[in-house]
């Protein structure tokens, strides 16, 4: 009852007229004819991949400069920053990601990406914007033009960053280690969105609490001895110990945490071996690990050194030959949790501006990560939100494809204007202190 007064009373604060919500809509509606449709089209086409985004970087760069921002490149290796002072007032921080996946494209849109690049593993890749960054940076080209454009409507310090690699989960902690909040303007606010291949198109969701889970990349080697594979008797096989590993691991979850805790261990990846008959003497495993809480995190990260070499035990490997597991120090990430008197000011705003029934919700279903966590930790002070924006019609969505599949798409036209007036809207609330 008291969040449902609050937004009301806000919705009612922060109203805007209507003639000039049907001006911004109209504004950004043209942009997109003239601008922002091709930049998309260019984005998608030529994806990058994490910690390769050089060009992707220089050209965002390139068209906020180009609207009078004072902007930096080469923050937290390919990061961009943004900073347009208008008088006093708070300072607000708007991130969009930018980098793209190692899929191959398999659909038919004209502007699809044929793009293959080399990885930071040395390996070249083909790459394709799977998960709709390219979305989420034209319309921070498009935020920034309408900002630029509504200066006598905002007061304070709008910040703009191009982030790379949220893919690998490292991008942001690169540029908070590189001196974000020391070399720029520290934000008082922080905002940004996702586009959903499984929301609808023209809607808008808020969460006011937790909105992406933890994530910790974590790698297990495990040693064996080689032998014949007709006489495994006279070597340690280490394809049955990582076998049973992955089993044991997902008694952890079921196991070891509460029931009302949520907590994931996948194996995405296991390799080992090289022929039919030869018990090889290696098996690498690589998992990711999520949560949202960090008492859980912690649990099981330990759970999961706690397994390894207990099963290697059980399977008779010397102690001198134990796994080696091995937590990643770049891919990993806190939870994203939205400050919730932040988000009632934001879902305010955006409904007040644009209508109660643009509001989605539904509850979550998975426990996918997000690297803004970095940018809006307690220690940082800073408030955030990170909201949703539908990128998929409606009669469409439950057959849409998911994330990261060589089939994703959204349809770009809903989902950069309503993300861009959504983004405006919700800024230009958070500059009237």
């Amino acid at each position: 009852m008291k969040k449902h007064i609050m937004l009301a009373m806000a919705a009612a604060a922060l109203s805007l007229p209507a003639v000039a919500q049907d001006d911004l809509k109209t504004a950004i509606a043209n942009d997109y004819d003239a601008n922002l449709k091709a930049l998309f089209e260019h984005f998608h086409a030529t994806p990058e991949l994490s910690h390769r985004e050089f060009e992707t970087a220089k050209r965002l760069a390139a068209e906020i400069s180009a609207l009078g921002y004072d902007v930096t490149e080469g923050v937290g290796g390919t990061g961009v920053v943004a900073v347009m002072e208008n008088g006093d007032g708070p300072t607000v921080m708007i991130r969009a990601d930018m980098d793209g996946l190692p899929v191959k494209e398999d659909n038919k849109l004209p502007y699809k990406s044929t793009a293959t690049q080399e990885d930071i593993d040395g390996i070249v890749k083909p790459v394709m914007h799977a998960c709709g960054h390219d979305t989420h940076i034209t319309s921070l080209v498009g935020t920034a033009r309408q900002m630029a454009a509504r200066k006598d409507q905002w007061s304070g310090t709008l910040v703009l960053i191009g982030q790379p690699a949220e893919e690998r989960i490292s991008g942001a902690r690169d540029m908070m280690n590189d001196g974000l909040y020391k070399r720029f303007p520290k934000p008082d606010y922080a905002l940004a969105f996702h586009v959903s291949s499984g929301q609808p198109t023209g809607t808008v969701e808020v969460p006011l609490g937790i909105r992406a889970s933890s994530a910790d990349s974590v790698d297990i080697i495990v040693h064996g001895v080689g032998a014949h594979g007709a006489s495994p008797h006279k070597g340690i096989d280490p394809v049955l110990v990582a076998s049973q590993i992955v089993v044991s691991l997902q008694s952890v979850v079921s196991r070891t945490i509460a029931p009302q805790e949520a907590g994931v261990i996948t194996v995405g990846a296991i390799h080992g071996g090289a022929k039919h008959n030869i018990i090889g003497d290696r098996v690498e495993m690589q998992l990711t690990v999520r949560s949202n809480n960090p008492d859980v995190r912690a649990m099981l990260l330990d759970s999961i050194d706690r397994v390894a070499e207990g099963v290697a035990i059980s399977l008779g490997v010397p102690k001198n030959m134990m796994p080696e597991v091995i937590r990643s120090k770049t891919e990993s990430t806190p939870p994203t949790i939205n400050d919730e008197a932040t988000a009632l000011r934001v879902r305010a705003a955006i409904t007040a501006a644009m209508g109660d029934d643009i509001l989605h919700e539904e509850p979550r279903t998975g426990m996918g990560a997000e690297d803004f966590a970095y940018f809006v930790t307690p220690e940082t002070g800073v408030k955030g939100v990170y909201f949703n924006i539908g990128g998929t019609p409606a009669d469409e969505v439950e057959d849409a494809p998911s994330h990261h599949s060589p089939f994703f798409k959204i349809e770009p036209e809903p989902a950069i204007t309503l993300a861009t007036e959504a983004m405006v809207t919700a800024a230009t609330a958070l500059f009237e202190e």
